[in-house]
């Protein structure tokens, strides 16, 4: 296949979904090269993203538990004192670690590392470095970055006005931080700067945080949130930001229209969500159109208008979630192999890390209502036995079911394992379980996950510890 050119596959971008497309590409035994103009593989997810924020957030909890008593409680008395360098040191390990990982993977497997930015001449040909490449087939998996806001500059050198990169990176804790964006990112850094002693205020231009999640997850997690010392301003727009030495101040309205304030920080995040990246590719070359949001629009095997060319992950519609990505990066080397690639968009678990975690598969309960009638059973952690013997009251689980014919098409969850718990919630509703079939699964005890159970046998009204 590659006789006539370089390459069978060629993927720009070597993110989660590039890196996975690229190994199940050579593994299905396709010429594959992958470009990538960071220094180390990975993606946004391992170097800057999804790695390095876990690696904070995980070491801040000992920390917030050892500070706030909780460690006490259960018979460990220490008086911890912050050494922010070791913490830094310990996420700088996990991300070598990961991305020197993936650099093995691509030799083990035969897999052409191009360094370097990749732009098309035509639709089986890059340009990198000056020097071209042809594929019969080209993957887009460029990903996303932070989405500017306007009057609001970013220069993640000083520490002062820093997006998602520069929150992982600062050198002492800020005493006031101000998060621009209720959604995950902002949730997720701005508790690793209050656990570390940050006072942080999150200001966000909806009157909730956490958009796109179920309504009774963004009330109770906005409830634990505020008992946990965040600040919220809801339904506020920043209209502009000031920076004075290490001093920012930021102009702020009411969302529906009113009279300015001001709020100074040492410290501003901004984190109002990602953008696609398609600039610089040359798309226009090749006349490949961007939707009204930049993505680029594929079929049901992520071909685009263009022959030759698809794309996956961040830069197509859908939500900018890595395991996503990795999941259409495994499916578009299938297609191209010229099998059968399954991504099935209606089950991709979605998770918040902060404290405790915040996690959803499917449908919300009301967008489940919108299509027909449901059953709901809810359960709360404060019931659940390990959650007890662990001090984690904290959350509840949801089963959102069809009403007919009682087959799943939600959970949601808020509890301190809520993203490990989802899994059995995704792996169900994959096998088009009932809400039924949870429930009369038997569940280890004491474990969290007997909350789902509880929570699935609460949709037929009959849950037993509550």
């Amino acid at each position: 296949m590659a006789d006539t050119y370089d390459y069978d596959v060629l993927i720009i971008g070597s993110g989660p979904g590039g890196y996975v497309a690229a190994i199940r590409a050579a593994q299905l035994g396709l010429k594959t090269a992958c470009v990538e103009s960071r220094e180390t593989l990975g993606g946004t997810c391992l170097n800057v993203g999804c790695i390095p924020s876990k690696a904070m957030l995980h070491a801040s909890e000992y920390f917030d538990a050892a500070k706030n008593g909780m460690m006490a409680k259960m018979g460990v008395e220490v008086t911890p004192k912050l050494n922010l360098p070791a913490m830094h040191d310990q996420r700088i390990d996990a991300v070598k670690q990961l991305t020197g990982g993936i650099a093995f993977l691509f030799k083990k497997n035969k897999v052409d590392w191009i360094k370097g930015f990749a732009s098309f001449r035509d639709a089986h040909t890059v340009e990198v470095n000056g020097e071209t490449k042809t594929a019969k087939e080209i993957v887009i998996a460029t990903g996303s970055s932070v989405t500017p806001l306007p009057g609001v500059e970013v220069d993640n050198s000083k520490f002062v006005v820093v997006d998602s990169t520069g929150a992982l990176e600062l050198p002492k804790v800020p005493k006031t931080m101000v998060v621009i964006g209720g959604g995950v990112i902002g949730l997720e850094l701005g508790s690793v700067w209050r656990r570390l002693g940050a006072e942080v205020i999150v200001v966000e231009y909806l009157d909730q945080i956490l958009p796109g999640m179920d309504e009774d997850v963004r009330k109770e997690a906005h409830k634990i949130f505020k008992k946990q010392g965040l600040t919220f301003k809801l339904g506020t727009k920043v209209t502009g930001c000031t920076v004075k030495g290490k001093t920012a101040t930021l102009t702020m309205e009411p969302a529906a229209g009113g009279d300015n304030e001001t709020l100074e920080a040492d410290c501003v995040l901004v984190s109002i969500g990602r953008r696609p990246n398609t600039e610089g590719l040359g798309l226009d070359r090749i006349g490949l159109e961007t939707n009204k949001r930049g993505q680029i629009e594929v079929d049901g095997e992520f071909r685009t208008s263009i022959d030759g060319v698809r794309a996956i992950g961040d830069v197509i519609p859908g939500p900018m979630l890595a395991h996503k990505a990795e999941d259409e990066g495994i499916a578009v080397a299938e297609w191209i192999a010229g099998q059968t690639g399954i991504v099935n968009h209606a089950v991709i678990p979605s998770v918040v890390y902060t404290w405790p975690e915040i996690a959803g598969v499917g449908l919300t309960e009301e967008q489940a209502k919108e299509q027909g009638e449901v059953k709901v059973g809810k359960f709360p952690m404060l019931a659940n036995s390990r959650a007890k013997t662990n001090h984690e009251p904290d959350g509840f689980v949801k089963v959102i079911s069809e009403a007919d014919t009682d087959r799943v098409l939600g959970v949601w969850a808020i509890a301190s394992v809520a993203g490990t718990m989802i899994a059995e919630a995704a792996l169900a509703m994959e096998f088009g379980a009932t809400s039924e079939d949870i429930a009369y699964t038997c569940h280890a005890h004491p474990t969290h996950p007997e909350a789902l159970k509880e929570a699935a046998m609460a949709v037929q009204g009959k849950p037993i510890h509550v």
